[in-house]
């Protein structure tokens, strides 16, 4: 019998994975690998040769992993509910004028209900993944927080997951820094896969190409939405557009317009095919709506508090002072925000704790 149970760990065949699974079996759980197959990229159309987690390289070597550390490892495919619900809503974001943030999305709704549906079919008490992040019960609370990595951090992606998920959720790799994680892949053996390049792509456009993707995945989108106006904020129309599907605010290259300053996106308006431009002054914003807000560290906010308040994954984040409406968030920034773009994650932080987080509906001036 193992010393600390059985876990079933997310194997991609990458460096976190693969160093999460051997430590776990180090430290004395039964370990049982599992290797999700999400996406398939001969359907995507792109380019580029195969890579990353879904690629047969990747899980074959997690299967090679795993059976070297004798590791019990299962191959998972869960490509229709993958494609079905990311991908559709990666499409569905973009025509609604808002930018989506698909590994949010697939972590809280695809990966972990499929890592735990597994695990109890599989009787074990607890999943793994190699993400840095922590978990701890607190005050009858499950509350992510930080990895001890900030540059590595992935809590901001993590905002969505239940209570009872994170109830069975072990992040092994949250008490180390990346490069600790690099020595311990050498010190196994791992040498080409501790100095192997990270990719910061979508897994289903490796290409990273998303407009090229939209147009593969919509039949006739170029000819629906090019043409429509540039415009200012009052309305004065600048240019024509290929179609909004294809900026995000914020954006300021490959617009391809000149007026002999700097234009970025402003708004995006897909009712009638116009996008906003302006100057990078007028992206600031003192507050923003969050919708469907999921919490971590309380189960609700009674008054309103302050947070650091991140808005994108790589955002240092700004202090703000947020206020639950029932499923919404009211968050008012000290300082003016830039870039504040609808479909993005917003993540709420107190110290290096997920107060909660949610879906930016609009952002607003006081």
């Amino acid at each position: 019998m193992s010393k600390h149970g059985k876990i079933l760990v997310a194997m991609s065949g990458g460096l976190d994975s693969t160093v999460a699974a051997v430590m776990l079996a180090q430290q004395g759980y039964e370990v049982v690998g599992i290797t999700m197959k999400t996406w398939d990229y001969a359907n995507s159309g792109g380019s580029k040769k195969e890579t990353g987690c879904c690629s047969l390289d990747s899980i074959n070597d997690a299967r090679s992993i795993a059976v070297q550390h004798g590791i019990h490892h299962i191959i998972l495919d869960i490509r229709d509910e993958f494609g079905d619900f990311v991908i559709d809503n990666f499409v569905e974001e973009y025509l609604a004028g808002r930018t989506p943030n698909p590994c949010v999305l697939c972590n809280t709704h695809i990966k972990w209900e499929a890592l735990l549906k597994r695990a109890n079919q599989l009787d074990c008490e607890f999943i793994a993944t190699g993400h840095y992040a922590q978990v701890r019960e607190e005050n009858s609370r499950y509350v992510v927080s930080k990895g001890l990595d900030e540059n590595k951090d992935q809590s901001y992606v993590l905002w969505g997951l239940s209570q009872k998920s994170l109830s069975q959720t072990r992040f092994p790799l949250g008490g180390f820094r990346k490069k600790d994680i690099r020595q311990m892949a050498i010190d196994m053996g791992y040498t080409d896969l501790a100095n192997k390049s990270e990719s910061y792509e979508i897994c289903f456009v490796p290409d990273n190409d998303y407009r090229g993707f939209l147009k593969r995945k919509v039949d006739g989108l170029e000819q629906k939405v090019e043409g429509g106006d540039f415009v200012t904020s009052d309305g004065k129309i600048l240019g024509k557009h290929r179609g909004y599907p294809f900026y995000t605010v914020g954006q300021r290259k490959g617009l391809e317009i000149a007026i002999g300053e700097p234009l970025f996106v402003l708004e995006i308006q897909p009712e009638t095919n116009t996008v906003v431009l302006g100057k990078e002054i007028e992206l600031q914003r003192k507050g923003m709506w969050v919708r469907n807000v999921n919490m971590s560290k309380f189960e609700k906010l009674n008054n309103p508090i302050e947070s650091i308040t991140k808005i994108r994954y790589k955002d240092p984040g700004s202090l703000s002072l947020i206020e639950q409406k029932e499923d919404k968030m009211k968050v008012i920034f000290y300082s003016d925000v830039k870039a504040i773009a609808p479909g993005q994650s917003a993540v709420f932080y107190d110290g290096n704790d997920v107060i909660g987080g949610g879906w930016i509906q609009s952002s607003f001036d006081i």
